[in-house]
């Protein structure tokens, strides 16, 4: 029987845990992918554990692994370890993928029987219940049918009938997903349910690779999937992973803000690409489950935590919770830290927590004016740089 000690609440170094959603691919953050597993190795000084550098493409996102080790055989090995425990995750958690442990757990919605879990499936859906909890339902996994009738929206253009969207809204609710600790299982208890595992699956996947990566004997990578970035060590004779956030201004004044990493994990979540404008309001691709309705406010949000699970997690609940719950929810969660960006009066609003309140909430006049408010369109991959 599987207890809840397996529930990833917080990630020590040599653990890991992290989404799953074939959202519209993000450009990669570092440079093209050209295809299959590409292979760079920098010189370095012999006494020094050498770079190498892969991508491939996977859940749909191009991944990437920079990690540093004594030889070329022990890289290839140890990356193509990793790339495969992400492929995976991929069978289990895909809600595109009919045959996926995920999308048979809702083909049984409704039936009342239990579904016994893989410890992957239990993994995530746990974590996802628990930060459902405490967020009162702004994280929620079930919103699979609204996010599937927005995307619809966003493809005609036209807003959901009233009489569909009241239809959807029942067939969601994180009450609605019940989890049996003791014997690993699970069942939905409404019929047509649909799990999207868009916001914490690929946080997940970070975690395991990096952990697999460790089991080859790699101390020293980093894991970057659609925006988002899990590290473990700190390159050699460096004191962390420098990662560095979007400039809001196209003039790069101030110097963008950095952050150092080792053993966390950053993720973002907004709405800067997916969104539509029905009847002239912008509605964006991220669906309260509360509600039904595309979020109206125009968020950004980077959250740093101990783990890419707890990263994309928090990241993708901030994007939903009030503001004026956001520090208590942190809280909740030791070692993790945000920043939210959003339009306030027509002017974007900086506000800092944990890491990042050496940063002041205040408007950003200097440097974005209000006729620039367009400048918050980044283009993904500047929202998180990162060198050595």
């Amino acid at each position: 029987m599987r207890q809840n000690k397996n529930l990833p609440i917080q990630r020590k170094p040599g653990n890991g845990v992290a989404l799953l959603n074939r959202r519209a691919p993000r450009p990669i953050l570092f440079g093209l992918l050209l295809g299959g597993m590409a292979l760079t190795s920098v010189n370095s000084a012999s006494s020094l554990p050498k770079r190498f550098e892969f991508s491939e493409p996977r859940m749909g996102v191009p991944f990437r692994i920079v990690l540093y080790t004594a030889s070329e055989e022990t890289a290839k090995r140890a990356a193509a370890a990793a790339f495969a425990r992400i492929a995976e995750l991929d069978q289990t958690l895909s809600n595109y993928d009919t045959d996926s442990e995920l999308s048979l757990l809702g083909h049984q919605s409704g039936q009342f029987s239990w579904m016994p879990l893989s410890d992957d499936l239990y993994r995530v859906l746990a974590c996802a219940q628990r930060l459902a909890a405490e967020t009162n339902g702004a994280f929620d996994l079930t919103v699979g049918p609204l996010s599937a009738l927005w995307r619809n929206a966003r493809r005609i253009r036209k807003y959901p009938e009233a009489d569909q969207l009241a239809r959807f809204l029942k067939r969601v609710g994180w009450r609605r997903l019940q989890l049996d600790h003791s014997r690993q299982q699970a069942r939905l208890t409404t019929p047509d349910m649909r799990l999207d595992p868009g916001g914490i699956a690929k946080g997940d996947a970070l975690d395991q690779a990096l952990t697999t990566l460790q089991q080859h004997g790699v101390q020293s990578a980093l894991i970057a999937g659609d925006g988002d970035i899990a590290v473990s060590q700190p390159p050699p004779q460096k004191k962390g992973w420098r990662i560095r956030l979007a400039s809001l201004s196209k003039t790069e004044k101030p110097p963008p803000d950095h952050v150092l990493l080792k053993h966390q994990a950053i993720a973002t979540s907004g709405d800067l690409y997916q969104y539509v404008v029905l009847e002239g309001k912008r509605y964006s691709h991220i669906v309260d489950p509360r509600t039904g309705i595309g979020l109206t406010e125009r968020r950004l949000v980077f959250v740093i935590a101990p783990s890419g699970i707890i990263a994309d997690s928090l990241a993708t609940a901030l994007s939903v919770l009030d503001i004026s719950k956001v520090e208590s929810l942190l809280k909740l969660y030791p070692g993790s830290h945000a920043r939210i960006i959003s339009l306030a009066d027509g002017r974007p609003l900086v506000r800092s927590f944990g890491l990042f309140n050496d940063c002041q909430t205040k408007p950003l006049t200097e440097n974005f004016p209000a006729a620039s408010i367009e400048s918050l369109q980044l283009p993904v991959e500047a929202r998180l740089q990162w060198n050595e």
